[in-house]
């Protein structure tokens, strides 16, 4: 299984397993990783899965797609490389992903 790491804005890490198939935001709702809360259950419905994909890592975890886009409109503090955890699929290439989680997401 992948291990993707989960940094909350007050620099606690999380490094969790994550099944292959399942979104970033399945594996860190499934394991209880704080500030990831899914509300919409990964339809890119809202915004409470968003992520800063580490610079390395945003080739592989791909481009926002036009309604992930919109859902990022109406969250807090987007960057460049802001995106919705609930749009990101796990694979073996994402074994060892990084994303951090903005302040105000706890």
């Amino acid at each position: 299984m992948p291990k993707i790491t989960f940094i909350e804005h007050n620099g606690t890490a999380h490094v969790v397993d994550a099944e292959i198939g399942a979104s970033v935001m399945r594996a860190a709702v499934d394991n209880n990783v704080p500030g990831i809360d899914g509300d919409c259950g990964g339809e890119c419905a809202c915004a409470t899965c968003h992520v800063y994909v580490e610079p390395e890592w945003e080739a592989v975890t791909g481009s926002r797609t036009e309604s992930e886009e919109t859902m990022l409109s109406f969250a807090a503090a987007t960057k460049d490389n802001s995106r919705l955890s609930c749009q990101i699929t796990v694979s073996d290439a994402l074994d060892g992903l990084v994303v951090h989680m903005p302040d105000g997401q706890h």
